[in-house]
């Protein structure tokens, strides 16, 4: 998708590039996975071990953990790969055949458990679907980052798909866990069982509408600790104004509010259909929070002029 996307925007796609890409890309997701999941598995037995819900804990954790170790990684590999690819381009190619040639080692270790086994089978549609999702938003992002009255509106960005991705999936893991806990495959709660609508995820007595309000009223106090975090890293120097601190808040608030509802609607959804809401709804509760949250970084301020907006 990466080099489709490259060939796209550029025109050509020089071989050496794609496979600079590939080896990187490979590389930096082999690793990742590996140390994010033996860093989960302990975040997880630690949680359980000190009485917090892991459910609380434990998805934004692998989501800020996966992002920063996946950066890290893929500055790593791309700078290294980039220095080596005119002296030793051949080391591309075996880079990549070997991760390769171990995916069957992988694929025998993962059908001799239940669970990854399914996984197996059945993780591979949400993942590319998240992907595609996730690609549309980076266009969107690539092109409100062109327009020179918006760069800097980069620096919003993550801080609105980092709230709106980690709360969002604290409540469909908390919902997953209800349903694995109390329901069978195929059946859903007397309340989900008619139309959905959004009043039914914020209010009622049950504790997922509490944990609704809870995550949906830490948006604003948790966006203006990041907005003065982000006027002190640059030095006190750029100073949002009223109303883009507003635009801001306000986009934040609808993009929570909105991935709220429909984690509640799609989690239901897919159990119902029998189908794992851990294994399908973050990956596309996540990808639709990059895309809303490309999308609504744009249009507060698409008839703004950025600079102006900060003093």
């Amino acid at each position: 998708m990466a080099t489709v996307l490259g060939w796209m925007a550029e025109g050509k796609m020089p071989l050496h590039h794609v496979m600079l890409l590939v080896s990187t890309s490979v590389s930096t997701a082999f690793v990742a996975s590996l140390l994010q999941g033996i860093i989960m598995v302990g975040v997880i037995i630690g949680a359980k071990r000190m009485g917090f819900n892991p459910d609380n804990v434990a998805t934004p954790m692998a989501a800020s953990f996966g992002d920063l170790i996946t950066l890290a990684l893929l500055a790593f590999f791309s700078h290294w790969f980039y220095s080596v690819i005119d002296l030793y381009p051949h080391v591309l190619y075996l880079v990549v055949l070997l991760l390769l040639c171990l995916i069957p080692l992988w694929v025998v270790i993962s059908t001799k458990h239940p669970a990854s086994c399914i996984l197996l089978r059945t993780g591979w549609e949400p993942i590319i679907t998240a992907m595609f999702i996730s690609s549309i938003g980076g266009l969107i992002l690539d092109k409100t980052v062109s327009d020179p009255n918006l760069a800097g509106i980069i620096v919003y960005a993550p801080v609105i798909n980092g709230i709106g991705g980690n709360l969002v999936s604290i409540q469909s893991s908390r919902i997953s866990t209800e349903l694995h806990l109390n329901y069978s495959p195929g059946e859903v709660p007397e309340d989900r069982k008619g139309c959905f609508t959004p009043c039914r995820t914020f209010f009622g007595s049950g504790a997922n509408h509490r944990s609704a309000q809870i995550l949906l009223l830490l948006v604003i106090p948790g966006q203006l600790v990041f907005l003065l975090t982000i006027y002190l890293m640059k030095g006190g120097n750029t100073l949002p104004s009223p109303l883009l601190t507003v635009s801001f808040l306000s986009a934040s608030l609808i993009q929570v509010f909105s991935l709220l509802c429909l984690a509640d609607c799609m989690v239901h959804c897919l159990w119902r259909r029998g189908k794992d809401p851990d294994s399908y709804s973050i990956p596309y509760l996540t990808a639709l929070g990059d895309l809303l949250d490309n999308i609504f970084t744009r249009l507060p301020y698409g008839t703004l002029t950025f600079s102006d907006q900060v003093s």
